[in-house]
């Protein structure tokens, strides 16, 4: 699929699709980590919805919403660069796969609110914009396993 312009206001913002080749270094790199690809794929979707350029408020970047020490930490320099941000993404969902013994609910949560947070915290962790975004994770991870399975 080709990336298409939403444009409005003297503001032009490019949403892509899943791209042939962003699937593919996401597979490549979900397999060489041992993560699933549903999740990966799940993960992408709701962070950037698949946008090479997404910046959050917060600071994080790029397909998988990287921010700057979860970057330095898994050996990304740019953040903006499709293969080197999946593969850092990847790395840091399989870091918390093992911190979290593969409770995908705390993955997803550490994902999203720092796994410092949810280490403490756990399931008690209540942020509604985490809440929010586990479920969305969730139904996208679930959305994914149906059609990989076609």
């Amino acid at each position: 699929m080709r990336a298409v312009l939403i444009c409005g206001l003297a503001l032009c913002v490019p949403t892509f699709a899943q791209t042939a080749s962003f699937l593919e270094v996401a597979d490549r790199s979900a397999d060489h980590f041992g993560v699933a690809r549903e999740l990966v794929r799940a993960v992408i979707e709701a962070e950037s919805n698949w946008n090479v350029h997404a910046v959050s408020p917060a600071g994080a970047v790029g397909l998988m919403q990287l921010m700057p020490e979860t970057a330095a930490a898994f050996g990304v320099r740019n953040r903006f660069a499709a293969a080197e941000n999946i593969r850092g993404g990847v790395a840091y969902l399989a870091f918390l796969l093992k911190r979290f013994d593969g409770d995908l609910r705390l993955v997803v949560a550490a994902y999203n609110a720092g796994h410092g947070r949810i280490g403490r915290a756990g399931l008690s962790y209540r942020n509604p914009e985490t809440v929010s975004y586990t479920r969305r994770v969730a139904y996208l991870y679930h959305q994914h396993r149906r059609d990989l399975r076609k």
